[in-house]
């Protein structure tokens, strides 16, 4: 019988044995790494201000329209769209010809009514003929003089002038058009733009916010106390007057569900004219309020959630609910208070009841507004 050389075999378990044995040992003396790093900041009421948008359309505070008193051709027009004119200046004149030879019929029949009184008058007095006669000669001449008058002002009202300061608008009607007092179209508009209305609605949930947020009993004490409102202009740029809101319809439409503002603004420069357009921007002032960045936040199930630091470092989610939201921010109306630790980035990384290692940040640096690199 062939003997086995159990030598080999031996020394290859016992150096299995070995190995496993140092193995576990370095494994139990191994240190446990600490939970990862999250940036963390206590939260703080502040003080912050938000902006809604809204289309507007700008009109000058005066806008008259120009129309003839009498029909005619016309005979010159004597400004031109966009110029600045004065109260009482000519802007057209009407062909006349006409009406200077009914003037110069009229003035006739004055002379002729004259004559007949004066013949009259001498044998009234002998009591030859009734006064009844004089008397209706007489009213014959005042008749007369009336006619006259009547024309001559028609031919003064063929000059047809500015009734305000202000900037002529479209003409309408030029050298040669026939016109009458009965057309539906001016002749052209002059519009007052030292001061520009503009006119905008809001939807019936900002309207109450609105009257929520402002001062005052009435509607006209908050339109009153509010804050100024600025305007962006239809190149992106910010008018450099601002605005104050002075009236609203304080009525819904029901056709739209708005309802109806005006603000004004002075145009010492007159950038602003009738037919401009842009967007109102109204302000409203949340005062210690819960603000916090929307990187601290996710969505979940159409739900907003943020994690707080509990005990032993461990987070825990809570639901929020937004009250605005502004550049960067949200503004919470529940589900977070004053003294709260949030984590303020990362938050992709967490999951409930985790540990982590909080590293305090200074509040305020992470509320900051993020600065565009691009404009719209």
């Amino acid at each position: 019988m062939k003997k086995i050389n159990l030598k080999p075999i031996l020394t290859i378990c016992l150096a299995v044995l070995l190995s496993s044995c140092g193995n576990k040992q370095e494994n139990q003396q191994a240190p446990q790494r600490p939970p990862a790093t999250f940036p963390v900041a206590q939260i703080k009421p502040k003080t912050i201000t938000g902006y809604q948008e809204y289309p507007t359309n700008i009109e000058g505070i005066i806008n008259s329209n120009v129309r003839a008193k009498v029909s005619g051709y016309i005979q010159k027009v004597f400004v031109d769209e966009g110029q600045k004119v004065k109260k009482g200046q000519t802007l057209f004149k009407l062909e006349t010809q006409s009406l200077s030879q009914d003037a110069d019929a009229a003035k006739a029949r004055i002379n002729v009514a004259q004559v007949e009184v004066n013949k009259l008058i001498p044998l009234v007095e002998k009591n030859i003929i009734s006064p009844v006669q004089l008397e209706t000669a007489k009213a014959n001449l005042v008749q007369a003089k009336a006619n006259y008058s009547s024309i001559v002002a028609n031919i003064d009202y063929a000059t047809v002038k500015s009734p305000v300061d202000g900037y002529v608008g479209s003409i309408n009607f030029r050298q040669g058009s026939l016109i009458s007092p009965n057309d539906a179209t001016p002749l052209t508009t002059v519009s007052d733009i030292k001061q520009v209305y503009a006119f905008f609605s809001m939807n019936e949930a900002n309207y109450l916010d609105f009257l929520q947020s402002a001062k005052g009993a009435s509607l006209k004490e908050k339109i009153a106390n509010f804050p100024e409102v600025s305007l962006i202009l239809a190149n992106g740029n910010t008018y450099a007057e601002k605005g104050k809101i002075q009236t609203s319809s304080g009525q819904i439409n029901q056709n739209t569900g708005t309802v109806s503002f005006r603000a004004v603004f002075n145009n010492p420069n007159q950038l602003l004219t009738n037919g401009n357009s842009g967007k109102i921007k109204v302000p409203t002032i949340y005062k210690d309020a819960i603000v916090i960045p929307q990187e601290a936040t996710y969505e979940e199930q159409g739900h907003v959630m943020v994690f707080k630091i509990g005990e032993n470092n461990m987070v825990t989610t809570s639901l929020i609910k937004i009250k605005a939201s502004i550049d960067n921010l949200y503004v919470v109306e529940s589900g977070v208070k004053e003294g709260d630790k949030i984590v303020t980035t990362g938050v992709g990384k967490l999951k409930s009841d985790m540990p982590i290692t909080p590293q305090e940040v200074p509040f305020d640096s992470i509320i900051k507004p993020i600065e565009k690199l691009f404009r719209n």
